[in-house]
């Protein structure tokens, strides 16, 4: 979906014998790689669903699966873990996310600065050091 450089994408269910983009057996969400932080909305239910009568994600959707927690669960269940056991290992699963996000952002906020000091410092520099900062390296 979505057009020229402005890509936007569906999460199916298809059978593996049909055109890829043919008809698909039912739609499980989109994923929208434009915003930041990507939008991923997948219906969890169905995803269990499909994974329960052998879907095996791409490995594009796999790795959408596995950021939202999916691919995490169906492990869980597949070992044979009751949902309380099941709940508690999604809790920490949850934080070590929240946590991972929050380091991410700082070191986002971080590159940001990195980058702003070094465009003051470079429009800091007097016009003669400029230029014989330019030549130097062709030289």
């Amino acid at each position: 979906m979505g057009k020229k450089k402005q890509p936007f994408y569906r999460v199916v269910a298809i059978d593996s014998r049909v055109a890829r983009d043919g008809k698909y057996l039912e739609n499980l969400g989109t994923y929208n790689p434009r915003t930041e932080p990507a939008a991923v909305m997948i219906n969890n239910e169905r995803a269990f669903y499909w994974l329960s009568q052998g879907a095996k994600p791409s490995d594009t959707v796999h790795s959408l699966f596995r950021r939202q927690g999916i691919m995490m669960r169906w492990h869980l269940q597949k070992l044979g873990l009751d949902e309380a056991k099941i709940g508690e290992e999604m809790q920490k699963w949850e934080a070590q996310q929240s946590e991972k996000q929050k380091r991410q952002e700082a070191r986002r906020e971080q590159k940001k600065q990195q980058r702003k000091a070094k465009k003051t410092a470079e429009a800091a520099k007097p016009e003669g050091e400029a230029a014989s900062a330019e030549a130097a390296p062709a030289a």
